[in-house]
Formats: structure tokens, sequence, C-alpha cells
């Protein structure tokens, strides 16, 4: 029989870090406004999902770094999310976003304008099918079949 303080441990919930999963109720009011809304279609169709849902499996992607389709299903779909992001991204609300954001922190903190730092990393990254170079030249003169083939020909002749 386990012990009362076992048992107790496992029906015990775990704590959730705020803000952790989901942006705060404080910061969402402020990014609200930025985010632009669903365009209806006059024939009807499924009701929008809500934004602070999606924004939160924008988050979680950009945090984890998984697929877009392997958002957890609390969330939203990763064809939602990633629909939104790049109508967002299209909308500048994340330039804003990070504006908003810049302004209130220097309102708090201040922001020493004169002394700034960019660091950058860039990949480029293949293009698909990509560029044709020509036929690659070979390396030696191909002296016929290989050893394989060879001894495959001298076993079948010869019987």
């Amino acid at each position: 029989m386990p012990s009362p303080s076992k048992s107790r441990r496992r029906e015990r919930p775990k704590r959730r870090r705020p803000g952790w999963r989901e942006v705060s109720d404080e910061f969402w009011e402020k990014i609200k406004p930025l985010i632009p809304p669903d365009r209806l279609s006059p024939k009807g169709g499924r009701r929008p999902i809500d934004h602070r849902q999606v924004f939160n499996a924008i988050l979680y992607v950009l945090r984890t770094g998984c697929q877009w389709k392997m958002i957890p299903r609390p969330y939203c779909s990763g064809s939602t999310a990633h629909r939104h992001f790049q109508a967002w991204v299209r909308a500048n609300v994340f330039g804003k976003m990070w504006t908003l954001c810049l302004k209130e922190y220097d309102d708090l903190k201040g922001i020493d304008w004169e002394w700034q730092v960019l660091d950058s990393a860039t990949v480029s990254a293949p293009v698909k099918g990509g560029i044709s170079q020509g036929k690659t030249p070979p390396i030696a003169e191909s002296s016929g079949p290989n050893d394989t083939c060879s001894w495959m020909a001298t076993a079948f002749l010869s019987a």
C-alpha cells in the first residue's frame, strides 16, 4: 500500500508558471488593437478563431522551434496559426508590436539611443530545385562494368 505522502504528490496538479505558455492579460490588452480583424466571407463559413489563442500558438512555435503542424491542440491547428502568422507579417503586426514594446521600455527604463549594437548571422538557404550548373564531369574515365557485373557476366558466359 503506497504511503499517504506519495499518493498526495501524484494528485497534486503541477503549478503553471504564469506567462510561460500564454501572454499576460496586461500585455494582450496592449497588443490587441494592433491585430487586424478577420475578413468575414459574405457566404458565411466558420467563425473566426480567438486571436489570443493564435498569438499564443505562434509564440509557442517561435519559442520551441517546432514545426507548425506540431502545435499542441489546445492552441489551434498549425495551418491556422501559420495562415494568421503570414497575414500578420504582411500587415506588419510584429513590427508594430516591437515599436510599442521599445517605446514602453524607453519610458520605464530608458534606452541609450547613442550606442546600439546589432548582431546577425545569415546563412543562405538552398533553392528548391537548385541552380543548374551543368553536368558534373567524371573524375576518371570509366573502364567498363564494375567488379560485380563483370564477375556475373564471366560466370554466366562460362557456364
